[in-house]
């Protein structure tokens, strides 16, 4: 089996001395070459380079936009047959694909996971999410979840942040987005929401898109929006009619404490085939943790076993 370790070396953390350990593991098992990226969207081309050099796996180890760029260049030009599978070996802050999967957080345990599945041939099919915008090129493949509004001003606001040397914590985060929900209460967004065989939702406030659960992690705390969405199925819908305090505060409280959001002001559907987003004002829009820009429209599309994966 020809493999390809794609390793961010800027993730949370990987350090020299895991991806030494890792490759040392791979190699008695694998061909394996590795490639350690060095620019915004390497790990993307070198997945992509992999898939036309033939190679049979592309194991990601990094954090959560490592592997959305491993899996955008392993489906560039759409699922077909001979693609290579995915492999994952965490590494950054949040993790969330991986622990969707059950793959272990540590890089260690998961690398014996990793190698248990290359040795008995262990893998699935998993769907995934695509993304289409007028701020996208032919579209982005998204793993665990998307958004626009409120979580994609989060992770804007983040990844401003970390430019300047912050270290991406649950603090940082919680930070951000008290700072972008005060400003989203003095200039609300209004969305329009299309789902299948219902009628529109006009001037909703926020739209979270799921293509698994947990949407994401708080910290070690796994935060559930549409807790019966899974990789077997559709998309997950959660978005909001209004923003106001009352109605925010009810809703966090049940992310945090039931896992199971309900209530008249929330917009909450499972295993969609597609969502698609209209925008009154230029809205930002995120993919797996990744700011991509600002949109007034978008598509969110469930793509069924679109990747095999090694777990």
């Amino acid at each position: 089996m020809r493999a390809l370790l794609v390793v961010n070396p800027q993730a949370t953390t990987t350090t020299p001395a895991g991806r030494d350990v890792l490759a040392h593991a791979l190699a008695s098992d694998v061909k394996l070459e590795i490639v350690e990226t060095s620019y915004r969207g390497h790990a993307l081309d070198a997945a992509a380079q992999a898939v036309h050099d033939g190679f049979d796996l592309v194991i990601a180890h990094g954090g959560d936009g490592t592997v959305n760029e491993v899996v955008n260049g392993i489906l560039r030009g759409g699922p077909r047959a001979g693609q290579p599978m995915l492999g994952v070996v965490p590494g950054g802050s949040a993790n969330v694909f991986a622990g969707a999967l059950g793959i272990p957080r540590d890089p260690v345990e998961a690398t014996h996971v990793l190698l248990q599945a290359i040795e008995h041939g262990t893998s699935r099919r998993i769907g995934l999410g695509r993304v289409f915008a007028d701020v996208i090129e032919d579209g982005r493949w998204f793993t665990f979840n998307a958004g626009v509004g409120l979580d994609a001003d989060v992770v804007a606001g983040v990844e401003a942040k970390r430019a300047k040397g912050h270290n991406a914590s649950p603090a940082l985060y919680l930070a951000v987005a008290l700072k972008a929900y005060a400003k989203l209460v003095r200039t609300p967004l209004h969305f329009t929401v299309e789902v299948p065989d219902e009628p529109r939702f006009d001037d909703l406030g926020m739209v979270f898109v799921s293509n698994t659960d947990p949407w994401t992690y708080f910290g070690d705390k796994d935060i559930h929006l549409n807790p019966s969405t899974s990789f077997d199925g559709g998309l997950g819908l959660s978005a909001l009619t209004t923003l106001r305090v009352p109605t925010v505060a009810r809703y966090i409280t049940q992310v945090l404490t039931t896992g199971n959001p309900r209530g008249q002001k929330l917009v909450r559907r499972d295993d969609l085939e597609y969502v698609r987003v209209k925008s009154e004002e230029p809205a930002n829009l995120q993919v797996d943790g990744d700011f991509l820009g600002t949109t007034t429209q978008v598509e969110f599309r469930a793509v069924p076993e679109a990747l095999t994966v090694l777990s």
